[in-house]
């Protein structure tokens, strides 16, 4: 009965998408379990390069059905595009391949104009959000005035509550926020009612499916978005997503019980990166910083997958990464982008923090405190030449194995693989 769970343990980016293609490779069933198109998945498969925002990555190995749980919030505009890009590189995805929980919740026009309108209020102080309106679709949720995704039954109905969705959105804007209302209320809605009609078929109680499977001992692949940084509740509120991409988000986002779960696997980078506002300890800026962030040429450089941002780019923070190992119980670490840190003379590592003049090894509940930490390095000899034709670890240099090392006695928890580069062959199990 095994269900493993994917964890991002950072604050989102870890590379997730290429992990979960390699487990996929195992599972039965690969699902989505919160968030929405605000996950930006990439996943090389020989000279293709895949990029997800929604359907999960298992999509990618035939045989596997992939689930967008009841904890997901969908673009239905969004997912049909996504289908159809998924088409044209070759992956037929059908009813019989892709579930989609009726009890997920809907992104309307105005669920994304109001995300826009509320980041420009903020000025300065925006979270920076990807603007696809996820925030408001699960407030909305939250409210109990959401759509969900069982009314993609019935086209005409759908499109009525998207019309009324986008009116009540359009007296929001101009009595709250004084913007421009919704332009071509009538053409979004038409889009939505066409792209009901065509996802209606994929409709199906995911949660049933899950169980089902579970009890049959069939293995069920936990796909996470966003980072646990970024949890609703454990992270660093309000620079935070809406919903739950940790452990708990995995069992009430799909709907089944922590005794089917044998297996927690963290993602991480061999280094830290954030986009957006909100506090990140171990930035670096200038020369290092760029270094690690790449000048966004190369698809493996630190842009977002989703939103196209240049990454905030640091060293590794120990102090975090030891957070969300305890929040999430990770039974393993799989830690990607080992090779950007070829060629440093020098690496750091950050193992606690100074605060108010105290040493500090835990992540304080208050995003101030963190902002003005001031982080304790450990450094560690680099390596020179590139890692990104090693096939086994004892073909990696002796430095990159010494900084794997700490990094696993650091956290408390063993790393099963390493990622050296963007490709599917270019992960090493340990």
């Amino acid at each position: 009965m095994p269900a493993t769970i994917l964890v991002g343990a950072q604050w989102g980016d870890e590379g997730k998408g290429r992990i979960a293609d390699k487990l996929a490779a195992e599972a039965d069933i690969v699902a989505r379990f919160a968030g929405g198109d605000n996950a930006g998945h990439t996943v090389r498969v020989g000279e293709h390069t895949f990029k997800l925002h929604l359907i999960p990555s298992g999509i990618l190995h035939e045989g596997v059905t992939c689930v967008l749980g009841a904890g997901t919030v969908i673009n239905p505009i969004t997912l049909v595009s996504e289908i159809d890009y998924l088409a044209q590189g070759g992956v037929v995805v059908t009813p019989e391949r892709l579930a989609v929980d009726p009890r997920a919740h809907i992104i309307t026009p105005a669920h994304i104009a109001l995300d826009g309108a509320g980041e420009r209020a903020l000025g300065k102080n925006a979270i920076g959000t990807t603007n696809r309106g996820i925030g408001p679709a699960y407030a909305s949720k939250a409210a109990r005035t959401g759509i969900r995704a069982g009314g993609l039954r019935d086209p005409e109905q759908f499109g009525d509550q998207i019309e009324q969705a986008i009116a009540e959105g359009n007296r929001t804007l101009s009595a709250i926020y004084a913007q421009p209302q919704i332009e071509d209320a009538a053409g979004k809605t038409a889009s939505y009612v066409d792209a009901a009609r065509r996802l209606a078929p994929y409709l199906r109680d995911c949660a049933a499916l899950v169980q089902d499977a579970l009890e049959e001992g069939k293995r069920v692949l936990c796909e996470g978005a966003q980072g646990t940084l970024l949890d609703l509740d454990h992270g660093q509120y309000p620079f935070v997503t809406s919903s739950s991409p940790t452990v708990g988000g995995a069992l009430t986002g799909l709907g089944f019980g922590p005794r089917y779960v044998t297996r927690i696997v963290g993602a991480a980078k061999a280094f830290s990166t954030r986009v957006g506002g909100g506090p990140f300890p171990t930035e670096l800026f200038g020369t290092l910083g760029d270094r690690l962030r790449g000048t966004g040429e190369n698809p493996w450089d630190e842009y977002g997958t989703t939103t196209g941002r240049p990454r905030r780019c640091g060293w590794l923070d120990m102090v975090l990464m030891r957070y969300a190992a305890r929040l999430n119980g990770f039974t393993e670490l799989i830690l990607n982008k080992l090779d950007i840190l070829s060629g440093l003379p020098e690496l750091a590592i950050a193992v606690a923090y100074q605060i108010d003049g105290k040493r500090v090894t835990t992540m304080p509940y208050d995003w101030q405190l963190l902002n003005h930490a001031e982080p304790i390095y450990e450094t560690l000899p680099g390596w020179s030449g590139s890692i990104m034709d090693a096939k086994t670890w004892d073909q990696l240099p002796a430095n990159a194995c010494t900084y794997l090392d700490r990094v696993e006695k650091l956290i408390g928890v063993p790393i099963s693989a390493v990622g050296v580069g963007p490709a599917r062959e270019q992960m090493i199990t340990r």
